[in-house]
């Protein structure tokens, strides 16, 4: 199977599973990288306004309170305007502090971010620290993506500090994904620890449930 990113540029998709489907995500994440790292500027800000605009509208995250979130970073989807938008729309915000040990904590968003003191180049709320369990009271997690498939399969890029925090997530609570163009997919290579998402967000297509959405 293949997509066609916001670039243009076709990309094949090969996919598998156990070891097979390891190798096949990290040949999937370098391609799926280096279509972002291709999108212009002006292209990335327009995306985002996109997103934003799809997100503050869909009802799923209108009815939510505390949502959890995240910096994007570079090219990430969702740029320098989602957390500010989000957190004007009414909704508290928790984004995650990468700890020593390489995990997730969670810390409120009060409009400043600090450097990461683990991740270079990572951005963090500066304030207390409130366990990885706070995860565990929010209504709604908004997850980085590099993409996702159909069936809710997330690929991320591979440290696993998501699929690892989001077991403290109430089975009830969605779990949204942030893309460009071109990278939902129909399949993405999984493994048995990948937790699936409900949607996903894309300039052209807004908020798009997935298989098992509720």
């Amino acid at each position: 199977m293949w997509f066609r990113p916001a670039v243009g540029r076709r990309i094949d998709v090969v996919t598998g599973t156990g070891e097979d489907a390891i190798a096949a995500k990290r040949l999937l994440r370098r391609r799926l990288l280096a279509a972002r790292a291709a999108i212009t500027p002006v292209e990335r800000a327009a995306a985002a306004e996109a997103i934003v605009a799809a997100l503050l509208v869909a009802p799923t995250v209108r009815a939510a309170h505390t949502l959890a979130a995240y910096v994007p970073v570079g090219p990430e989807p969702g740029g320098s305007v989602l957390l500010d938008a989000l957190r004007s729309a009414g909704h508290p915000l928790l984004l995650p502090v990468v700890t020593r040990d390489r995990r997730l904590d969670w810390a409120r968003y009060d409009g400043a971010l600090a450097e990461s003191r683990w991740i270079s180049g990572l951005r963090e709320p500066a304030g207390e620290l409130l366990g990885s369990a706070a995860l565990g009271g929010v209504d709604l997690v908004l997850a980085p993506a590099l993409a996702c498939d159909l069936a809710g399969h997330r690929l991320g890029r591979g440290g696993g500090y998501y699929d690892r925090a989001l077991a403290a997530l109430p089975p009830t609570a969605p779990i949204v994904v942030l893309l460009h163009d071109g990278e939902l997919l129909d399949d993405v290579p999984s493994g048995h620890h990948d937790v699936r998402v409900t949607a996903a967000v894309t300039p052209a297509g807004g908020f798009q449930p997935l298989a098992g959405y509720s």
